[in-house]
Protein backbone atom coordinates (compact mmCIF):
# COMPACT_ATOMS: atom_id res chain seq x y z
CA UNK A 1 0.00 0.00 0.00
CA UNK A 2 1.70 3.40 -1.15
CA UNK A 3 -0.43 6.93 -0.89
CA UNK A 4 -3.51 7.46 0.33
CA UNK A 5 -5.32 10.67 1.22
CA UNK A 6 -5.59 12.28 4.81
CA UNK A 7 -8.01 14.80 5.75
CA UNK A 8 -6.58 15.28 9.25
CA UNK A 9 -3.38 17.56 9.42
CA UNK A 10 -1.40 15.76 11.90
CA UNK A 11 2.81 13.90 11.83
CA UNK A 12 2.58 10.65 13.44
CA UNK A 13 4.85 7.19 13.14
CA UNK A 14 3.03 4.02 14.23
CA UNK A 15 5.69 1.69 14.77
CA UNK A 16 6.84 -1.17 16.87
CA UNK A 17 10.04 -0.65 18.75
CA UNK A 18 11.32 -4.10 19.06
CA UNK A 19 10.86 -4.47 15.17
CA UNK A 20 14.64 -3.47 13.70
CA UNK A 21 12.65 -2.77 10.23
CA UNK A 22 10.65 -0.34 11.63
CA UNK A 23 13.46 1.30 13.83
CA UNK A 24 15.76 1.21 10.64
CA UNK A 25 12.94 3.10 8.43
CA UNK A 26 12.33 5.87 11.46
CA UNK A 27 15.94 6.24 11.05
CA UNK A 28 15.75 6.30 7.33
CA UNK A 29 13.41 8.67 7.32
CA UNK A 30 14.94 11.67 9.63
CA UNK A 31 11.75 12.41 11.34
CA UNK A 32 11.56 15.73 12.82
CA UNK A 33 11.26 16.20 16.73
CA UNK A 34 7.31 17.08 16.51
CA UNK A 35 6.39 13.90 15.09
CA UNK A 36 4.43 12.03 17.25
CA UNK A 37 5.46 8.42 17.50
CA UNK A 38 3.08 5.21 18.66
CA UNK A 39 4.96 2.36 19.99
CA UNK A 40 1.63 -0.43 19.28
CA UNK A 41 3.28 -2.59 22.05
CA UNK A 42 2.67 0.42 24.39
CA UNK A 43 0.06 1.98 22.89
CA UNK A 44 -1.95 -0.30 20.74
CA UNK A 45 -4.43 1.24 18.31
CA UNK A 46 -8.07 1.55 19.77
CA UNK A 47 -11.57 1.13 17.34
CA UNK A 48 -11.38 4.94 16.91
CA UNK A 49 -7.70 4.98 14.98
CA UNK A 50 -8.49 2.30 13.33
CA UNK A 51 -11.70 3.33 12.16
CA UNK A 52 -9.85 6.97 11.18
CA UNK A 53 -7.14 4.64 9.23
CA UNK A 54 -10.49 2.32 7.73
CA UNK A 55 -11.59 5.51 6.12
CA UNK A 56 -8.64 6.26 4.17
CA UNK A 57 -8.06 2.72 3.17
CA UNK A 58 -11.34 1.41 2.98
CA UNK A 59 -10.02 -2.18 3.42
CA UNK A 60 -9.23 -3.93 7.05
CA UNK A 61 -6.87 -6.33 5.09
CA UNK A 62 -4.93 -3.71 3.63
CA UNK A 63 -3.81 -2.91 7.49
CA UNK A 64 -2.95 -6.32 8.04
CA UNK A 65 0.53 -8.10 8.43
CA UNK A 66 -0.13 -10.94 7.36
CA UNK A 67 3.65 -12.16 7.81
CA UNK A 68 2.64 -11.64 11.17
CA UNK A 69 3.63 -14.65 13.40
CA UNK A 70 0.25 -15.19 14.79
CA UNK A 71 -1.26 -14.96 11.33
CA UNK A 72 0.59 -18.22 10.43
CA UNK A 73 0.37 -19.79 14.06
CA UNK A 74 -3.29 -19.04 13.89
CA UNK A 75 -3.84 -20.70 10.42
CA UNK A 76 -5.48 -17.93 9.11
CA UNK A 77 -3.02 -17.86 6.00
CA UNK A 78 -4.97 -20.76 5.19
CA UNK A 79 -8.58 -19.28 5.64
CA UNK A 80 -10.45 -16.57 3.69
CA UNK A 81 -11.06 -13.72 6.23
CA UNK A 82 -13.98 -11.43 6.24
CA UNK A 83 -13.14 -7.13 6.58
CA UNK A 84 -14.84 -7.85 9.91
CA UNK A 85 -12.68 -10.70 11.03
CA UNK A 86 -9.54 -8.71 10.13
CA UNK A 87 -10.79 -5.57 11.92
CA UNK A 88 -11.73 -8.09 14.92
CA UNK A 89 -7.94 -9.14 14.57
CA UNK A 90 -6.07 -5.68 14.77
CA UNK A 91 -8.20 -4.45 17.79
CA UNK A 92 -7.29 -8.00 19.47
CA UNK A 93 -3.23 -8.13 18.84
CA UNK A 94 -0.93 -5.07 18.01
CA UNK A 95 1.41 -7.99 15.62
CA UNK A 96 -1.58 -8.10 13.27
CA UNK A 97 -1.11 -4.34 12.10
CA UNK A 98 1.23 -3.93 9.03
CA UNK A 99 3.91 -1.56 10.28
CA UNK A 100 4.95 1.14 9.89
CA UNK A 101 2.28 3.53 9.11
CA UNK A 102 3.00 7.32 9.16
CA UNK A 103 0.33 9.78 8.75
CA UNK A 104 1.99 13.11 7.20
CA UNK A 105 -0.80 15.56 6.80
CA UNK A 106 -2.88 14.69 3.83
CA UNK A 107 -0.44 11.40 3.32
CA UNK A 108 -0.38 7.53 4.34
CA UNK A 109 1.82 5.24 3.71
CA UNK A 110 1.48 1.41 5.03
CA UNK A 111 3.99 -0.97 5.71
CA UNK A 112 7.38 -1.16 4.63
CA UNK A 113 7.66 -1.89 1.06
CA UNK A 114 11.10 -0.32 -0.98
CA UNK A 115 8.69 1.59 -3.09
CA UNK A 116 6.16 2.97 -0.04
CA UNK A 117 9.69 4.11 2.21
CA UNK A 118 10.78 5.82 -0.84
CA UNK A 119 7.58 7.75 -1.65
CA UNK A 120 7.32 8.23 2.34
CA UNK A 121 10.99 9.89 1.93
CA UNK A 122 9.78 12.09 -0.99
CA UNK A 123 6.95 13.69 1.26
CA UNK A 124 9.11 14.06 4.45
CA UNK A 125 11.92 15.43 2.58
CA UNK A 126 9.64 18.15 1.64
CA UNK A 127 8.02 19.13 5.08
Amino acid sequence: MTLIIYKERMKKFIYLSTCDTCKRIMKELSLPADVLLQDIKKEPIDATQLSSLYAKTNSYEALINKRARKFKEWGLNAKTLTESEFKDLLLKDYTFLKRPVLIWDEHLFIGNAKATVEEAKEVVLKG
